[in-house]
C-alpha cells in the first residue's frame, strides 16, 4: 500500500511537456517540400520586399515629379524674363535700381508689371485692378458730380443708421457725423480705386539678385467684410527675386492697397502674395499677416488679445521647407 501511494504521489507531481510543432520539424529534419512555417515565412518575406519596392518606386515617381514641376517653373520664369527683357529694350530699358526715372519711364519706357503672367490670374485684368468688385469700375471713373452724389447718398444712409438705433441725427453732436463718416468710409476703402500698375509704377528693377528679400512689421487696417468693423494688424512679406526686385515701398503700397478695402484675413494675405508674384514672378513669395479683430474683442466671444495668424506660400517657399523656415526665422527674430 505504501508503494502503491508512494508511487501515485510521485505520479502526480510529474508534468509532462509536449514538445512543440516547431521542435517536431527541427528534429525531423531537411526534407524535399518546406514546412508550412518556412513557407509562411518566406511569403511574408516577399510580401514585404514587394511592398519596399513599390515604396521606394513611389519615392522616385514623386521626385521626379518635383522635378520636372521645378523645370516647369524654371522654363517659365526663363520665358516670362526673355519676354520682360525684349520689352525693355523696344521701350528704352530700366531705370536702375535707386536711379531716378528719366524721360524715357515718363513716357512708358520703365519695366511694366504684370507682363507674361499666368493665364487665368486675376491680376491682370484690363482695368489692372485685381479682384474688383461689382461697384469698382463705376467708382473708379466717376466723374466729380457723380462723387458728390455717391458721397450724400451714403450720408443719407448714415443718418437712417443713427435713427435706427435711437439716435437723433438732427442734435449738435450728430449734425455733421454722416457727412463725416461718409468722407471717412471712402477713404478707408480707397483700395478700390487704385490699379496696382499705377501702385507699383516703375519701381521694377534688374538686379542680379537671388537672395531673400523680406519687409516686415508693415502695419495694416482693414474693415470686416461681416461686420464692418476695424481688423488691425502686421504684415510681413518675403521674395526671392528672378533677375527682378521690386522697389521696397511697393511692397508695403500693395498690401495698404488690398487692406483698404473689404476683407476677410485670408484673402488679404492670398491677394498680397499673388500680386507680387504676377507683378515681378520671383521664385517665390511668402506672406504673414497677425492681426487683431475687433468683431471678436469688442463684440461676439469679446476675447481681447487673441490674435489672427495667416500665411500665403508661394513657389520656392511652398516647395522648400528650409527656405520657408528661414523666412518665418527671419520674420520672428528678437532683432527689433
Amino acid at each position: 500500500m505504501s508503494d502503491s501511494k508512494d508511487t501515485q504521489t510521485g505520479a502526480a507531481s510529474v508534468r509532462l511537456h509536449q514538445p512543440s510543432p516547431l521542435a517536431a520539424e527541427i528534429a525531423a529534419g531537411p526534407s524535399d517540400e518546406p514546412s508550412p512555417l518556412v513557407s509562411h515565412l518566406s511569403s511574408s518575406a516577399e510580401g514585404m520586399a514587394q511592398s519596399s519596392q513599390h515604396s521606394i518606386q513611389a519615392e522616385r515617381d514623386y521626385a521626379a515629379a518635383q522635378r520636372n514641376e521645378a523645370r516647369e517653373d524654371a522654363d517659365e520664369l526663363h520665358q516670362f524674363r526673355m519676354l520682360a527683357l525684349e520689352r525693355q529694350k523696344a521701350t528704352g530699358g530700366f531705370a536702375g535700381a535707386g536711379a531716378q526715372a528719366g524721360p524715357s519711364q515718363a513716357t512708358g519706357g520703365a519695366f511694366e508689371p504684370f507682363v507674361g503672367s499666368r493665364v487665368g490670374s486675376p491680376i491682370p485684368d484690363k482695368n489692372g485692378l485685381g479682384w474688383p468688385g461689382k461697384g469698382t469700375l463705376a467708382r473708379l471713373n466717376a466723374t466729380p458730380e457723380e462723387r458728390q452724389a455717391r458721397e450724400q447718398k451714403l450720408a443719407d444712409a448714415v443718418k437712417v443708421l443713427l435713427e435706427c438705433i435711437g439716435e437723433d441725427p438732427e442734435r449738435d453732436g450728430l449734425i455733421k457725423t454722416p457727412e463725416r463718416y461718409a468722407k471717412a468710409l471712402l477713404w478707408m476703402t480707397k483700395g478700390y480705386e487704385e490699379r496696382l500698375p499705377d501702385v507699383i509704377g516703375n519701381a521694377i528693377f534688374a538686379e542680379d539678385h537671388e537672395e531673400m528679400v523680406i519687409v516686415r512689421d508693415i502695419d495694416i487696417f482693414s474693415l470686416c467684410e461681416h461686420h464692418m468693423v476695424p481688423f488691425a494688424g502686421k504684415v510681413s512679406i518675403g521674395y526671392i527675386p528672378n533677375k527682378f526686385v521690386l522697389g521696397l515701398s511697393k511692397l508695403a503700397r500693395i498690401a495698404e492697397t488690398f487692406s483698404r478695402r473689404l476683407q476677410v484675413q485670408e484673402r488679404l494675405t492670398k491677394q498680397i502674395a499673388t500680386a507680387i508674384d504676377e507683378a515681378i514672378r520671383p521664385m517665390g513669395v511668402a506672406v504673414v499677416i497677425e492681426a487683431t479683430h475687433q468683431c471678436m474683442t469688442m463684440r461676439g466671444v469679446q476675447k481681447p488679445g487673441a490674435a489672427t495668424i495667416t500665411s500665403s506660400m508661394l513657389g520656392a517657399f511652398r516647395r522648400s521647407d528650409k527656405t520657408r523656415a528661414e523666412f518665418m526665422s527671419l520674420i520672428r527674430s528678437s532683432q527689433r
